[in-house]
């Protein structure tokens, strides 16, 4: 085995120079905040006026943080959907129990018997509701569309929930309001299978002139409304959405549940479709961008946001609601269609600068925007803390006085989030697809892989022939690897990556390992 230079804890103290003590009380309002989990599609930290971008205004985004803490050292657990949003509802790391992305008929990925987030709040007093983007699956073994599905998001904290099931390219296309897909016509049953299509079907890779977005990857199945989906569908055609009505639809049910829900304590799950594929805003906001469908979508968000924050207002909740906003990992430009998001991007930089992406272990795939908002009681501050998504478990359960149970990987960071540590984590793992690396202080370290150096969409996977550190702070972009002349920062990153990592990584490059 290598000897490695430096101890854990000699490495955290040079990483934390100056980490402060989190302090032990908070500013509460004498009644608990409301709170609400905003969380965007493929959103990435170049995609937010207030974080620099020239190119796309977000105004709403901006009111949030100019209001709140924003976060320039903020991260998921990982560089796709399905993984980065299980650990935040459930406080751990999703590798834990291989949790890969999701396709549209899979089984619900959180048991029924795991604590949650949301439980957390219910037993706390908190009405709980979804509403908008799930991809956590939904029911047990194969899913019977055509009756109640159960387990669901009920059965994991949520009073309330409409969603779609997966995401908006993935079949079936249709709303599932508190277990039951929204205007199923018995008389027309859906059918979904991701194997095979349904005899008299059209396919998207048969019949490209029936469809609107040509496909550019993996998305020429079911067509619905013109446009090419992953996986096929049968029936159902008076229950499913109408892609350009899908922000609207979702916003009039978050102000229903504001409506509902004003003169209780409530805890509010908004998960946006936008900008994932497909991208098909409203009418009314095409062309307010010079990008095409992804930075019109982009303004879409902005706008459901807009329009949460007036019924706030009107509902005169805003002073006691606690905004958390965030994405759920990097941004992607070209992820299935050709729909101009890589020809019109111009001079706009969807990661902020930083490498990679979605589906990558590079920066660019888990360093998200995020920005805390609660009038009245948070001083607006930038905050260069290191913070976690899954941390909010832990979190919230010390502000509401829930019950947090032991042996999460959420820590209880309630003072980074409120702004008044501005050090947070020590380290963190990220990952990607199951391929694992490591946030520590300034340093990203990233083991080797095997595997090709970038898939379909063009984005950096992470997938390094040799050991990579890179310092953060002086080289945003990851373009200066520190490992080959600093053997004793990189064996003490090993040694940190191992330790939190808990067996769980695999060595895939056989002639170079941790050991």
């Amino acid at each position: 085995m290598k000897k490695f230079f430096l101890p854990v804890a000699g490495l955290l103290m040079f990483l934390h120079s100056s980490c402060s003590k989190q302090k032990d009380s908070v500013n509460q309002s004498p009644d608990r905040p409301n709170v609400i989990v905003i969380l965007a599609d493929d959103l990435g930290f170049g995609d937010v006026s207030f974080y620099g971008s020239k190119t796309i205004s977000t105004p709403n985004i901006d009111s949030l943080a100019r209001g709140g803490v924003t976060f320039t050292n903020a991260y998921a657990t990982s560089s796709t959907s399905t993984p980065s949003r299980y650990a935040l509802l459930t406080g751990m790391y999703p590798w834990r129990e291989d949790i890969k992305i999701l396709p549209g008929d899979a089984p619900l990925v959180i048991s029924p018997d795991q604590p949650t987030l949301p439980k957390m709040m219910q037993k706390a007093g908190y009405a709980t509701g979804a509403i908008g983007k799930w991809h956590l699956g939904m029911g047990a073994g194969k899913v019977n569309w055509n009756d109640t599905i159960r387990p669901g998001a009920r059965e994991i904290g949520f009073d309330y929930s409409c969603l779609i099931a997966a995401t908006n390219d993935r079949v079936p296309t249709v709303f599932v309001e508190n277990g039951g897909v929204v205007g199923l016509d018995p008389n027309d049953p859906i059918y979904v299978d991701y194997e095979k299509n349904f005899e008299g079907e059209p396919c998207a890779a048969d019949n490209p002139e029936l469809i609107k977005m040509p496909f550019a990857h993996g998305h020429n199945n079911a067509i619905i409304n013109g446009i090419p989906r992953i996986g096929y569908m049968k029936g159902g055609k008076a229950a499913r959405w109408v892609d350009e009505d899908m922000a609207d639809y979702f916003a009039g049910h978050v102000k229903d549940f504001l409506q509902e829900n004003k003169d209780k304590p409530f805890f509010l799950y908004y998960g946006l479709h936008e900008p994932h594929v497909p991208r098909a805003p409203h009418q009314r906001f095409a062309g307010s961008t010079t990008m095409g469908p992804r930075g019109d979508a982009i303004v879409e968000a902005d706008w459901c946001i807009g329009q949460l924050m007036a019924e706030l207002r009107e509902l005169d909740l805003l002073d006691n609601t606690m905004i958390i906003f965030s994405s759920d990992n990097g941004p992607v430009l070209n992820d299935g269609y050709k729909d101009g998001a890589v020809e019109m991007a111009g001079d706009h930089k969807p990661t902020g600068g930083l490498r990679g992406g979605k589906y990558s272990l590079f920066d660019g795939g888990t360093h998200i925007p995020l920005c805390i908002y609660w009038k009245g009681h948070i001083t607006p501050v930038v905050s260069n803390a290191l913070v976690c998504q899954m941390d909010l478990f832990a979190s919230l359960g010390k502000l509401v006085g829930g019950e947090v149970p032991e042996g999460l990987d959420s820590k209880e960071m309630l003072d980074a989030f409120i702004g008044e540590d501005l050090d947070g984590r020590q380290d963190l793992v990220i990952e990607n697809q199951g391929k694992l690396g490591l946030r520590a202080g300034k340093y990203a370290f990233i083991p080797p892989y095997k595997g090709p150096k970038t898939n379909l969409t063009g984005n950096e996977l992470g997938n390094l022939d040799e050991f990579g550190v890179f310092d953060l702070s002086a080289d945003r972009a990851q373009t200066k690897n520190l490992a080959p002349n600093n053997p004793e920062l990189t064996d003490s990153l090993k040694e940190i990556f191992l330790d939190r990592s808990m067996g769980f990584y695999r060595p895939v490059v056989e002639e170079v390992t941790l050991k």
